[in-house]
């Protein structure tokens, strides 16, 4: 798991260096294929369920699932990188959303709330503990910033197979749910939007979209359940996170 989730984390933080003006999320895409096979795993995501390429790049308004195209970014805009590789049989997953050149202050601050909010979760990975505890905590600190959690997209469980169980919500009531047990890794994923919370998919079947048309933020850690409290396999040592 944690040889996976390095390379997930390696192979983000070089596309987020990528991220400029002019640059495509079609060639993000790219480059993270090329990473993923010469470090001879495969991408998590090309072929899931039909889905057509190794990243999933989702730009402003669009909260998850977005397919990488060549319509260039521009100052102002910001794009969620979500990326999974499987690598010897285990698999690991991740997310950053990034800033494309200068951006506005309420749009920094959706990026660092959504960033915090993450962090607020996985401080609550604890033997003992519940899954709505991590929800929860994530939930308050989103709403007491003004933006709101996307319901229709969670977090989850992850090791041999990408989706396992237990379904991780980014909202709730604390205490409930399974209790977290040592060894068992979790990919928490906080959506956030600056707008109201509904969504909607777009007719390719897969990109996820603001109902409002607020920008949406995204960031994914997979984090293991240890007995000295969360341990984050993905960190990401040039990022912030």
């Amino acid at each position: 798991m944690r040889a996976a989730n390095q390379l997930v984390a390696q192979v983000l933080e070089e596309l987020a260096a990528m991220v400029a003006p002019g640059v495509s999320t079609a060639d993000l895409d790219a480059t993270a294929e090329r990473r993923v096979r010469a470090a001879g795993a495969e991408p998590a995501f090309k072929g899931y369920r039909g889905y057509p390429a190794t990243l999933c790049a989702s730009v402003n308004q669009q909260v998850v699932h977005g397919i990488p195209n060549r319509t260039p970014l521009k100052s102002g805009d910001i794009v969620s990188l979500d990326m999974g590789v499987k690598l010897n049989g285990y698999y690991g997953d991740s997310a950053v959303t990034v800033a494309v050149g200068a951006v506005q202050d309420d749009v920094a601050k959706l990026l660092r709330v959504t960033q915090e909010a993450l962090d607020k979760g996985i401080a609550q990975v604890k033997v003992g503990g519940r899954i709505s505890d991590i929800g929860h905590a994530i939930q308050q600190h989103v709403e007491s910033q003004g933006f709101s959690v996307v319901r229709e997209f969670v977090g989850h469980g992850i090791g041999a197979s990408l989706h396992e169980e237990p379904q991780i919500a980014n909202y709730g009531e604390p205490g409930r749910g399974p209790r977290l047990a040592e060894g068992m890794t979790l990919a928490i994923e906080p959506m956030v939007n600056m707008g109201k919370p509904a969504v909607k998919v777009l007719a390719d079947g897969w990109t996820a979209v603001t109902k409002d048309g607020s920008l949406s933020a995204h960031f994914e850690h997979t984090v293991a359940v240890t007995k000295h409290g969360p341990l984050v396999l993905t960190m990401r040592p040039a990022l912030v996170r």
